[in-house]
């Protein structure tokens, strides 16, 4: 699929699209070649090369009918051209076509980024050689706490959420989302109401807001050969927020050989030679200065967030608006479940 002049690119009117290219960024000749690029919550990403072997990505939305606020690119390149001026690792931010009359949709391109995403213990076998895998667990917090540690208006991103009340919210929206879920998932569970209650009462002051990429995991970060990341991706639902919120999400994923997380059972660090979670704790408080006494509320808050994501999920397939071929609809109801029960032990 890198036939350009053919304009046969899903999604892009490549002419229009090499044009507004040619007049708005720098450094960019077209004609392109285009390659379909992996992930990116199927967001229409491609690596363009010109004739000269200059490279860039262009994203954009998926086709069709989208949720008001999903997909935003023009949220995502404002994040990356913010963080540009910091030490926080992002893609170069070339431009961004606001007007959807070029191709049907917004639009940005930026610098392609050398390195890889680890989504499984196959991808840290190819990638990674045991002493990068030593290497990990720092660059990936070191990374967020950089992130946490920039002040939003210093970059021009002070309006790019509201500045407290980020967990509450959050718990609302989630929570809401579970009650409507309950009928078309067939499945109701008391401990969420219970937990969305007790973390309601109990909430913790959140400190000065700080921007929160709000999906931080190792599936979201290229890391280069040698263990260290060289980019974070995917900034779409990066607002404004409680960082501790952000660092325990990040947390929930990491699992350790033989204690396994219940999000990923499979993950990447589930290979042999990374850091146990209690580093990355502590590597953490030692980076940012943080007070992480209360971290397991953080991590129980994620828990159950992540639970009624999943229900959400379940009840969609369960109604036939999305295929489930190749789906494990089993695994996906032990799965949320699982983070119940995590929630729970958290907060019992």
């Amino acid at each position: 699929m890198n036939d350009s002049s053919a304009g046969s690119i899903p999604g892009y009117d490549v002419p229009a699209v090499e044009a507004w290219i040619a007049e708005n960024t720098e450094g960019l000749t077209p004609p392109f070649t285009w390659e379909r690029l992996e992930g990116g919550h199927s967001n229409l990403t491609y690596k363009l090369t010109d004739a000269s072997g200059t490279t860039a990505v262009v994203r954009r939305p998926p086709q069709g009918e989208l949720l008001p606020k999903a997909h935003d690119m023009g949220r995502e390149f404002n994040v990356i051209n913010a963080l540009n001026s910091t030490s926080v690792p992002v893609p170069v931010a070339y431009g961004y076509c606001e007007s959807p009359d070029v191709t049907g949709a917004h639009f940005y391109v930026m610098s392609l980024v050398g390195g890889r995403a680890l989504y499984s213990k196959e991808d840290v076998a190819e990638h990674l050689d045991m002493e990068a895998r030593g290497r990990v667990a720092n660059s990936f917090v070191d990374t967020l706490a950089a992130l946490h540690t920039v002040d939003p208006a210093a970059v021009g991103l002070d309006d790019l959420g509201k500045h407290d009340g980020y967990v509450s919210r959050q718990l609302r929206t989630w929570y809401g989302s579970w009650n409507l879920s309950m009928e078309a998932a067939d499945y109701d569970d008391a401990r969420v109401h219970e937990l969305h209650d007790l973390l309601q009462s109990t909430l913790p002051e959140q400190g000065p807001a700080r921007v929160v990429h709000g999906d931080f995991g190792l599936h979201n970060c290229m890391f280069n050969a040698d263990g260290t990341v060289s980019a974070v991706l995917d900034w779409e639902i990066a607002t404004l927020g409680d960082p501790l919120a952000d660092f325990a999400y990040a947390l929930n994923a990491w699992g350790e050989p033989g204690q396994p997380s219940v999000l990923s059972p499979e993950g990447p660090t589930q290979a042999e030679g990374f850091d146990q979670r209690q580093h990355l704790i502590d590597r953490y408080a030692e980076q940012t200065g943080r007070d992480l006494s209360n971290l397991d509320y953080y991590v129980a808050f994620n828990f159950l967030k992540t639970a009624c994501i999943l229900h959400g999920v379940y009840a969609r397939y369960l109604m036939g608006q999305k295929s489930t071929e190749g789906i494990d609809l089993v695994g996906m109801k032990e799965r949320f479940i699982g983070t119940i029960d995590r929630a729970a032990e958290l907060l019992s």
